[in-house]
């Protein structure tokens, strides 16, 4: 079916090509004279024009763009003028703005305002009461060490039970003894990571604590820029590349103290976990990929490779990993990140959020990167309470029928009003509105890549490739009503939206689409693990994880974040770790090779993770 798509999208992409050429340079007869001038036989668009006689010909690539209501005589006049004054417009403009790929400069001055309230920060937003611990001893094993939540770690740092430049040897090992079967590191940046630890390890002796992420290792995800580093995107085709810039997310976590560990698997050109080293994989079932681009970030948290990881979403990114990894992510409201130095999407949907073992984690490292980006037009001191202070038992939360029940029970038994609640909207085409608004601003971001032919390299050919194909006759006309249809989409969800929270699937496309136009934080929860599909006849520790999504209105992150919190404080599902060294006795690991073909290795039979790790150093 993947392969008739994709065919059917080369023969169509083919015919869009010839046809939309020929709308930008059209030609008419009047007694056999071009009205256009003389014909450039060095242009072959325009050789290709030449060949074109009368506007019927020229009429199948209005039915393109579903404008083929105009009579000949219009069509000839659009022609004329597209070719004498918008052609001319379009190339001075990607003269402009378009010869480098990414969107890293020149934003659009049309910026998305995802507010509901008109509620404006005064001054610097305020910060987080961040509990302290007490009582947390250091484990004799690395292992337990590396599965610590943040607030632990950062207790172990500043009694000084651990140094920072110890702490950072524990998780540069982990990465690279576990990714050779993951696939989840593009970069392990041991030089930079060693020399941040120090200097964190100075300042602590120096009296100086800088907070709870202080002297803490973490992961990014391979879109943001780091300078003396690759920053790939994923993509074979900007595999070398090192952009000299700071990424603003990765400004604010090296003042707060943390240590920068790796770059992290991102789908290509974040689409996705296929990149050019090969496919994530789960690490709760190393048998199945993961899917989302912000994998690798999913992946090594979940493994215990970081204690937290800093990923994105356009559409699903963040929501789809961590609900297949089971970890705790957390997808902010649109603009509370900054993404300056961060390849963009599009720029009305991309978002920045971590990836963590516990809600807690995640609400103090957004207090820690949250706040304007003077370069991110998107970004402002959006007003959060603190999350830490939020009274769940003056909340009324609604539940899907998707919903988790375990997690509204839960809720419940702690004084938390809940109610049954469906959020209602007439807007039928949100899918449609995502799709087309993302790769339209995809391609403007990647214009020059497709024009030089980069996209036929491209590691997975039925994504990007057709999509953005597709984008390029996408009238302008269309892409506002697109918008226009989104602004009525909001409205309806903010009239509809009569709860504080509500909880359901996180995962399910319509709802991950609507979220992220209307630009709504969510949290992914753990919440249990069932049976893996086909499991070996018994004794197998590999498993599904099963995840639930607590959703709140824009700028309402806190009290997402505070019921989270309080369902994790009664429950463990959070605290699990997946089997990455001892699949039990009774299961089988394939080696690498066979694990790209899906097929089972018996050599394997009752070893754990480790064996292939060994056997995959040998190999390589």
């Amino acid at each position: 079916m993947v392969h008739t798509n994709k065919r059917f999208w080369e023969m169509l992409c083919q015919k869009v090509r010839v046809y939309s050429q020929a709308v930008m340079y059209r030609y008419s007869r009047k007694d056999n004279i071009t009205i256009f001038g003389k014909h450039n036989h060095n242009d072959p668009v325009e050789c290709c024009l030449g060949k074109i006689k009368d506007a019927s010909q020229l009429r199948q690539a209005f039915k393109l763009l579903d404008a083929d209501f105009f009579n000949d005589s219009k069509i000839l006049e659009m022609a004329k003028g597209a070719k004498e004054l918008n052609i001319p417009i379009y190339r001075a403009n990607r003269k402009l703005v378009a010869r480098e790929n990414g969107g890293l400069h020149d934003p659009s001055v049309l910026v998305f305002n995802p507010e509901w309230t008109g509620e404006e920060a005064q001054g610097a937003p305020k910060r987080f009461s961040c509990p302290t611990l007490s009582g947390i001893q250091k484990p004799e094993r690395d292992e337990d060490i590396a599965f610590m939540n943040v607030l632990e770690l950062g207790h172990l740092i500043q009694t000084k039970q651990i140094t920072s430049q110890e702490l950072t040897r524990i998780f540069l090992h982990r990465l690279k003894k576990y990714n050779h079967v993951l696939e989840s590191v593009v970069s392990v940046t041991e030089e930079l990571a060693y020399d941040q630890a120090k200097r964190a390890d100075e300042l602590l002796g120096q009296g100086i604590y800088l907070g709870p992420l202080h002297g803490i290792p973490y992961g990014l995800k391979d879109i943001i820029a780091v300078p003396g580093y690759k920053t790939t995107w994923g993509s074979e085709t900007f595999k070398d590349q090192v952009l000299n810039m700071e990424a603003w997310v990765y400004k604010r976590l090296k003042s707060a103290g943390a240590v920068l560990v790796g770059k992290l698997v991102t789908g290509s050109l974040a689409y996705d976990s296929i990149w050019f080293g090969g496919r994530t994989r789960n690490p709760w079932n190393i048998e199945e990929f993961i899917t989302g681009s912000s994998a690798g970030p999913a992946a090594c948290t979940s493994a215990g490779m970081v204690p937290f990881a800093i990923g994105s979403e356009t559409a699903g990114s963040i929501t789809y990993p961590a609900a297949r990894c089971g970890v705790t992510a957390l997808r902010p409201t649109f603009g509370t990140v900054g993404r300056t130095g961060v390849m963009s999407i599009s720029e009305s949907l991309d978002k920045l959020g971590p990836f963590c073992r516990t809600a807690a984690d995640c609400a103090f490292i957004l207090d820690v990167i949250r706040g304007k980006d003077p370069d991110d037009l998107s970004s402002k001191d959006i007003t959060l309470h603190d999350p830490f202070s939020v009274d769940i038992t003056k909340l009324t939360v609604g539940y899907l029928e998707d919903a988790e029940m375990e997690v509204v029970q839960v809720l419940q038994l702690m004084g938390v009003n809940v109610v049954q609640f469906k959020l209602n909207y007439t807007v039928d085409s949100v899918q449609g509105i995502l799709n087309l608004m993302m790769d339209v601003d995809m391609l403007a971001h990647f214009d020059e890549w497709q024009r030089s032919g980069q996209d036929d390299v491209y590691e997975a050919q039925d994504k990007w490739p057709p999509e953005l194909r597709r984008a390029r006759i996408v009238p302008a006309v269309d892409y506002l009503q697109a918008q226009r249809a989104r602004g009525k989409l909001i409205q309806e969800v903010r009239g509809n939206f009569t709860v504080d929270a509500f909880i359901g699937n996180a995962t399910d496309w319509e709802r991950v689409c609507m979220g992220n136009l209307v630009g709504m934080p969510v949290i992914v929860v753990p919440t249990g693990f069932k049976s893996i599909s086909d499991p070996p006849p018994a004794n197998s520790r590999r498993r599904t994880t099963i995840t639930t999504g607590i959703y709140a209105p824009p700028q309402h992150d806190h009290i997402a974040l505070a019921l989270a919190m309080a369902y994790q404080s009664v429950t463990d599902h959070h605290k699990q770790r997946p089997p990455i060294d001892d699949l039990g006795p009774d299961d089988s690991i394939p080696s690498h090779s066979e694990l790209c073909t899906h097929q089972d290795n018996s050599v394997f039979k009752k070893q754990g993770f480790q064996d292939a790790v060994e056997l995959e150093i040998l190999e390589l």
